[in-house]
């Protein structure tokens, strides 16, 4: 028996040769005031090789868990959801692209006069569905029905500045791991993105131990739980970790130190 299978990607969807759907850019950015309009632009293609895609156009919303994974949810049911705001033109709610075939969007925000909640950001989730799914092959042979599905995540704030602050509440080493744990909280009105970077020196010789730099998104008052995995085993001895968390500009660093011994 043929089975349904949805595929849901926040960048470029490509099942196989037989069907795909790109849609750009990943993320839409919007600073606007209450009672003010704005519009963005998204570019969908259909990089299928042979099939026509009939898309629907819908809303829903989205955060992060503890370790930086989506979590999506029905539209309009986070406290900082701005789905309500956001309109396409009645002719883009449903459209068909050849294969090849690309199409834009416009994506228009409409702040109302008055916002309720008082924050100073609020995110959405634009999906862009396929309808009609097609034939396909799974890894084993099996035929198999495909559907596609990808979203766009969309950020809203208003134009005033708002301080951006990161605060690293707390760092250890996992031995059994060979990894440094650390956890962080953004204490900011609005998302926070960058990037952290980590040195490991034993104290003792000199030697430095490679940690690969890690990019991070966060949303307004989320704690980020984050594993650092050392690229090369410890030798015993005493070490100093330094964690540098960027997200901005050098005024805006958090730094944290750790001083282990490994046994």
């Amino acid at each position: 028996m043929n089975k349904i299978t949805l595929l849901f990607y926040f960048l470029l969807v490509q099942v196989s040769a037989q069907t795909g759907i790109s849609v750009s850019p990943p993320r839409i950015y919007f600073d606007s005031n209450a009672g003010s309009s704005t519009t963005q632009k998204i570019t969908v293609t259909n990089v299928s090789a042979k099939n026509s895609l009939d898309l629907a156009v819908s809303l829903g919303d989205w955060d992060y868990d503890l370790v930086g994974e989506n979590i999506m949810y029905p539209a309009n049911t986070r406290k900082n959801s701005c789905a309500s705001w956001i309109s396409v033109k009645k002719t883009d709610n449903y459209f068909t692209l050849a294969p090849g075939e690309r199409k834009e969007l416009d994506v228009t925000l409409t702040v109302p006069g008055v916002i309720k909640d008082n924050l100073s950001s609020h995110t959405a989730l634009l999906y862009v569905s396929q309808m009609n799914p097609v034939d396909d092959v799974d890894s084993k042979g099996s035929n198999i029905k495909v559907s596609i599905r990808s979203g766009i995540k969309i950020f809203h704030k208003s134009s005033d500045a708002v301080l951006k602050k990161v605060e690293i509440e707390d760092l250890k080493f996992d031995q059994a791991k060979n990894s440094l744990a650390l956890q962080f909280k953004n204490q900011s009105a609005i998302w926070v993105d960058g990037k952290i970077s980590t040195e490991i020196i034993n104290t003792t010789t000199g030697k430095k131990y490679t940690v690969d730099d890690l990019v991070f998104y966060t949303l307004s008052g989320d704690t980020r739980k984050i594993n650092l995995p050392i690229t090369n085993a410890l030798e015993k001895g005493s070490y100093n970790a330094s964690v540098i968390i960027d997200y901005g500009d050098s005024s805006t660093l958090e730094i944290a130190e750790l001083n282990f011994n490994h046994e």
